[in-house]
């Protein structure tokens, strides 16, 4: 019976049921998709979108649905050569980078604005940067772009942020990676800081030298110093030396005038016990009192 059965199925009729078995399979495992942490897929059917999801597996209509992957990862984009010049019109070439990424909830946004990223990045980083980095660096001097690096990155990223706000992106971060003058004007600013270096030198060694005179000042006026009060230590201990002889002087002078008897003895304890050998005439021998 079975031989039977086999015998009236065509061979064309097997290929055929075998075609719709691989039509099946297809079918339903091509209906599967799965979106990767990082990124977001748009869901379209006859080109409409009819949802966005996060991560995950999905099921899509074959052959009606396709689904379109958008990431929300953060980018990077560089700039390696961008023309323009300082306020003093000084040339420079700017090598720049912008981070950025898309919101999760801006992914149906941009596909139906800008198809993807790339389309994204055109329309919105690769015009504004320009843009805004020549209008920020001309507010600059070229001494000052140098000077004041994290300053000129700052109003750069502000500027660029608040050009890119009403768009279904974040700018994270802006960096200024180098900023390359023309080889001329390179050379006058090395030649002015090998000035300036020079004249801090100088300041430094005329500031050496004026300290140096202080302190040799300082000595010898507490060297001086130290000798005037020294002379006028001595010459008031002769003074005071002075003084006491002359008061000395003044008191023995007046005991004696107060008594004459300490005038006799104080002759009498000063004679040697010999007599005059010549006499004046008319004249006493000294210290003998012959009334006594």
């Amino acid at each position: 019976m079975k031989g039977t059965i086999a015998a009236k199925i065509s061979p064309s009729k097997i290929f055929l049921i075998a075609i719709i078995i691989i039509i099946g399979v297809y079918i339903a495992f091509s209906g599967w998709y799965t979106v990767d942490a990082g990124e977001k897929a748009i869901q379209l059917r006859n080109g409409a979108i009819c949802r966005s999801v996060d991560a995950g597996l999905y099921f899509k209509m074959p052959f009606i649905d396709t689904v379109k992957y958008i990431s929300t990862r953060t980018q990077n984009q560089t700039f390696n050569e961008l023309s323009t010049y300082s306020k003093d019109q000084q040339p420079a070439k700017i090598k720049a980078s912008v981070t950025f990424k898309v919101p999760s909830g801006e992914v149906e946004s941009v596909y139906l604005n800008f198809k993807d990223i790339k389309g994204l990045s055109s329309n919105t980083i690769e015009r504004q940067v320009p843009n805004q980095i020549e209008n920020v660096f001309g507010h600059y001097s070229a001494i000052e772009a140098v000077q004041k690096r994290a300053q000129l990155t700052k109003d750069v990223n502000d500027a660029i942020k608040q050009s890119l706000e009403n768009y279904p992106i974040i700018v994270e971060s802006v960096q200024i990676e180098d900023i390359d003058f023309s080889r001329a004007y390179e050379q006058s600013v090395e030649d002015r800081m090998k000035a300036e270096v020079e004249v801090q030198t100088q300041k430094q060694n005329l500031e050496k030298e004026k300290i140096t005179a202080e302190i040799a000042v300082t000595k010898a006026q507490a060297i001086a110093d130290s000798t005037l009060a020294q002379a006028k230590a001595e010459a008031e201990a002769v003074i005071l030396k002075g003084e006491a002889e002359a008061k000395a002087i003044t008191a023995k002078t007046q005991a004696l005038q107060a008594n004459s008897a300490l005038v006799e003895l104080t002759k009498a304890e000063k004679w040697d016990g010999k007599l005059p050998e010549t006499v004046l005439p008319n004249s006493t021998l000294p210290f003998i009192d012959t009334k006594k």
